[in-house]
């Protein structure tokens, strides 16, 4: 599905956050064993499973709790995303720890994300912002932007997210999408702005 699982780790208290882990669950566990890092949090950024399909095995490995927003907490145990889970490879998802809403902070040691939300691609999308970064989920993607034709999407609201919530944000920061699209890893807001053909025009 090539998801990507981002680890933010604060170098203060070796504690991490991992954003949306679905997938290659030993890979990603290496990766924070690697750094010296404890995770102490999993924020999915929707509750598709394939953001979610490794929520169980992070969770029983490391004892982290798990976050999504209030809108999506209830759609990560229906019966499509459990067996969309386990036809990816994964599990259900085990209930989550705490429930997010728009202007919420998760601390991570000393590092702070920002949560903002931002409807269109799933009720409870949502996107992280920290220091000049933002993890976009299946909001933005790098020259492109999430479906809206799953329940719960809306093409007017995910379009009313992006300029309103993330092209308000300094054009410098860095965007981090969910997928890769063969175009390129990250970009910056500026450059969607620019030249996203999905988000320009009238919405």
């Amino acid at each position: 599905m090539a998801t990507f699982c981002y680890l933010v780790g604060d170098e203060s208290s070796k504690t991490c956050a991992l954003i949306d882990p679905a997938f290659d669950i030993k890979r990603i566990l290496g990766n924070v064993e690697k750094g010296g890092y404890e995770a102490t949090h999993i924020i999915n950024t929707h509750c598709h499973a394939d953001h979610t399909a490794g929520n169980a095995s992070v969770k029983a490995a490391t004892g982290a709790k798990l976050l999504i927003h209030e809108l999506d907490a209830g759609r990560l145990n229906k019966l499509m995303n459990r067996v969309f889970s386990k036809l990816l490879g994964g599990k259900a998802s085990p209930e989550p720890d705490i429930l997010l809403k728009d202007g919420d902070v998760i601390n991570i040691g000393e590092t702070a994300l920002k949560v903002i939300h931002t409807p269109g691609h799933s009720i409870g999308s949502i996107c992280l912002y920290t220091d000049k970064n933002i993890f976009t989920g299946d909001t933005l993607f790098v020259g492109a932007v999430g479906r809206t034709d799953l329940a719960g999407g809306s093409a007017r609201q995910l379009l009313q997210s992006i300029r309103e919530k993330i092209y308000t944000l300094p054009g410098s920061t860095t965007v981090w999408p969910g997928h890769d699209y063969g175009r390129f890893p990250n970009s910056t807001i500026e450059r969607e702005k620019e030249t996203n053909s999905f988000t320009l025009g009238k919405v």
